[in-house]
C-alpha cells in the first residue's frame, strides 16, 4: 500500500476574468472560439489566466505540509482542487482517505440555526453520521468554548466565534486528511494555540494535515516540509526552514539594484545557531548574525547596525557596531568585510524581522538598509507574551488575614 496521502501531478487551473456580452453578435464568436479551440485545456483565451501552472507535490501520511506565499498565489485554489470544490484544468490529483476541511469561515452553516443545530447540520455535510456527533458533542462544544451560545442563532457570532465552532467540528471528525486555511487566523492567541496542539494530535495519530497560514511561525512549528507559491507557479518545495527563509529572502532582486546604485552595501545577511543557518530558536538561545559588506568606491567613518522588529513593526532591539565600542570604520573600492554578531535571543514567543543598515553618524548619512534580511521564529517553554522574556518565577504565600 502506498505512503503517499495526498498528492498533486503536474495540475494546472486556469480561471476567466469577468466578460460581459452586451449583444448576441459579440455571444456567438464567443461560444465559436471556445467549440474550435479546445486543445485540452491548456491553451489560454482571451481574459483567462493561470490561477495554477504545473503544480506537483506530495504529502505522506502523518505528515503535516504547510502552503506558503503572498496574497494570490494560489494557495487556497489548491485546497479547493484537494476537496474536490472545483476541478483541475489538467493534471492528476489523489487524496487517500477520508478528508476533514476547514477552508471557508462558516461553509457549511445556516445563519439562522443556532451553534447546536449547526453543529448536526455540518457534521453531517463533512461525512459523520448522527449517532457520532451526538457521542462527540459535548467535546465539540468544550473544544469551541461556546457553551454560553451554543442555542444561539449563529448570525448572531463573530467572525471568530465561527471559527471557533467550524474548527471543532472539522477537528473531531477523524479525518485521514485534514486541510485548514487561513481562517485560523482570526481566533484569539488562545484558541490558536489549541488549534495547533489538536493539529498535532491528529499527526500523531497517522493523518495528513495541509496548512495554509501567513502565520509562518505557525507553519515552522506545525509542518516539517512546505511548498512556497507564487502567481500559481511553485517556487520551492522541501523542509520548512528553508522554504521560509527562500519566502522571507525574496527580495533578493532588490539587492541587485542597490549594489548597482550605492557606494556600499549589505550583501548578505545570515543567522544561525552553534549547527549552522536556523530561522526556529528557544528563548534565551545563542545566535550568530553575519552581515557581508562590500565597497564600491572608498567610504569613511561607517558603522554597521542591526535591528529587530516584531509582528506589528515595532522596534525591540537596535545594535551599533560603533556603540558597541569597535569605532568606525573604512572601506576601500572593491573590499568586503564581515560583521558577526553573537546574541542571546531573550525574546518572548513571537515572530521577529531583521535588518540591517550602513550608517555614518558624523554626517547622519543611511548608505544602505536592507529589511526584512531575514526572520526568525522564537518559542518559549512556558506561555510568555510580549517581545521580552524576563524567564519569571511565581511563588505564593497565604498571609493570614488579623
Amino acid at each position: 500500500m502506498s505512503n503517499i496521502s495526498v498528492e498533486m501531478d503536474h495540475v494546472f487551473k486556469k480561471f476567466k476574468k469577468g466578460e460581459i456580452f452586451d449583444s448576441l453578435r459579440d455571444l456567438i464568436p464567443a461560444l465559436s472560439r471556445k467549440l474550435f479551440r479546445n486543445e485540452g485545456g491548456i491553451r489560454l483565451e482571451e481574459r483567462e489566466f493561470w490561477a495554477l501552472s504545473n503544480v506537483s507535490f506530495q504529502v505522506a501520511h502523518g505528515e503535516a505540509l504547510g502552503i506558503i506565499g503572498p496574497n494570490g498565489a494560489g494557495k487556497s485554489t489548491i485546497l479547493k482542487l484537494l476537496c474536490g470544490v472545483m476541478k483541475p484544468t489538467k493534471g492528476e490529483m489523489k487524496v487517500n482517505g477520508t478528508m476533514s476541511a476547514l477552508i471557508e469561515l462558516g461553509a457549511g452553516f445556516h445563519p439562522d440555526l443556532t451553534g447546536r443545530e449547526n453543529i448536526f447540520l455540518n457534521g453531517t455535510i463533512v461525512g459523520m453520521k448522527k449517532t457520532e456527533i451526538k457521542r462527540k458533542f459535548d467535546e465539540i462544544v468544550d473544544f469551541s468554548g461556546l457553551s454560553e451560545f451554543i442555542d444561539t442563532p449563529v448570525k448572531r457570532y463573530s467572525s471568530g466565534m465561527y471559527a471557533r465552532l467550524g474548527f471543532s467540528v472539522a477537528a473531531h471528525v477523524d479525518p485521514d486528511v485534514m486541510v485548514v486555511d487561513e481562517v485560523l487566523s482570526v481566533g484569539d492567541y488562545t484558541f490558536q494555540r489549541k488549534c495547533l496542539e489538536r493539529m498535532r494530535s491528529i499527526i500523531r495519530s497517522g493523518a495528513t494535515v495541509i496548512f495554509v497560514s501567513h502565520n509562518l511561525m505557525a507553519v515552522g512549528n506545525l509542518c516539517s516540509q512546505s511548498l512556497l507559491i507564487d502567481s500559481g507557479r511553485v517556487v520551492k518545495l522541501g523542509p520548512t526552514e528553508e522554504v521560509i527563509r527562500c519566502y522571507m529572502n525574496g527580495d533578493m532582486a532588490g539587492r541587485t539594484e542597490v549594489s548597482e546604485k550605492s557606494d556600499i552595501f549589505i550583501s548578505k545577511v545570515e543567522i544561525g545557531d552553534e549547527k549552522g543557518d536556523c530561522a526556529q530558536f528557544k528563548s534565551g538561545q545563542k545566535a550568530w548574525i553575519k552581515v557581508e559588506v562590500r565597497a564600491k568606491r572608498k567610504c569613511e567613518e561607517l558603522a554597521v547596525v542591526l535591528y529587530f522588529k516584531d509582528d506589528c513593526h515595532y522596534e525591540i532591539c537596535n545594535i551599533s557596531t560603533q556603540r558597541m565600542g569597535q569605532g568606525t570604520f573604512s572601506m576601500n573600492a572593491g573590499e568586503i568585510a564581515e560583521f558577526t554578531f553573537e546574541l542571546d535571543l531573550h525574546f518572548g514567543s513571537g515572530t521577529f524581522h531583521i535588518g540591517a543598515l550602513i550608517y555614518r553618524s558624523s554626517i547622519q548619512k543611511v548608505y544602505d538598509e536592507w529589511f526584512p534580511a531575514s526572520t526568525i521564529f522564537v518559542s518559549c517553554d512556558k506561555d510568555v507574551r510580549g517581545a521580552v522574556n524576563l524567564y519569571p518565577q511565581v511563588r505564593m504565600q497565604k498571609v493570614n488575614a488579623l
